[in-house]
């Protein structure tokens, strides 16, 4: 027994190794700069200075709950349709539906650019039938629309995989009951598919608030979010380390404050919990 746990911590090793330099360090680096200032004294500056960063915190919680309220709309009926169609139809549209993220971030996310832009797909079409092109691109729309379609995936794939594990005697039984479709979905289908929902409301939401590329292309110089504003005090210098780490501090604590709100609203054992 003695030598079994002994082996059992060896191999854990690298683990222990990978997330002491990775996550613990980077941890303790960020609380560090985020009570010091550039000359390592301590100092409660940095919070202080929030304030002038409310709005890239409002904005990135507000674009951040739309397009994950968008991606849900977008995912829960595709994933319901999914469970409707023959098992070879699934994986199909399954596939069309991770295939995106086979692609690169960055490449996905330039791809809007060239539909989006004055000149693009979009335009060039409406120009053609002779309408006024449209001012698509570096808007707000533009950037929740990048959110979504970068996204979508994990807000799919944890819903379609907690509705395909429901027992059909259940949905057959509440039709016996006399449940009309909209009870059905209420009282049977959304409570046992709600791990699947929390865990994608979960991913998508954490991403999407603290993004900053997707802002920076489709959304131009005009946004900043949370996120631009944390790469832009990093890349002017190590006199913005200690503020930049203070934003990144609190961006973590509210992420990890709206985790656990979320996860109050599903069971530790329930299947489909992903987080």
């Amino acid at each position: 027994m003695k030598n079994s746990a002994l082996g059992r911590r060896i191999i854990a090793c690298p683990y222990y190794v990978w997330a002491a330099i990775f996550i613990i360090v980077p941890l303790i680096m960020m609380v560090y700069y985020s009570i010091t200032n550039p000359v390592g004294e301590f100092t409660i500056d940095n919070f202080l200075s929030l304030g002038k960063y409310s709005k890239a915190f409002l904005l990135s919680i507000t674009y951040a709950v739309i397009s994950t309220i968008i991606t849900f709309l977008i995912a829960y009926p595709l994933s319901y349709a999914m469970t409707k169609l023959k098992i070879s139809s699934q994986r199909m549209i399954l596939m069309m539906v991770i295939f995106p993220m086979w692609m690169n971030f960055l490449i996905r996310t330039y791809s809007w650019i060239s539909i989006l832009a004055n000149t693009g797909i979009i335009n060039n079409f409406l120009v053609s039938l002779g309408f006024e092109p449209l001012k698509l691109i570096n808007t707000p729309g533009a950037i929740i629309l990048g959110m979504v379609y970068d996204f979508l995936p994990y807000m799919v794939l944890p819903i379609y995989t907690a509705m395909s594990k429901i027992d059909t005697s259940l949905l057959e039984a509440s039709d016996d009951l006399g449940c009309n479709g909209w009870q059905k979905l209420k009282k049977v289908i959304f409570p046992l598919t709600l791990p699947g929902v929390v865990s994608g409301i979960t991913m998508v939401f954490v991403p999407s608030v603290s993004t900053f590329y997707i802002s920076q292309k489709l959304g131009g110089n005009k946004t900043m979010l949370i996120g631009d504003a944390i790469e832009y005090l990093f890349n002017i210098g190590p006199d913005h380390y200690n503020v930049a780490s203070t934003l990144s501090l609190v961006l973590m604590v509210l992420i990890l404050i709206s985790m656990a709100i979320m996860n109050r609203f599903t069971d530790e054992t329930d299947e489909g919990v992903i987080i």
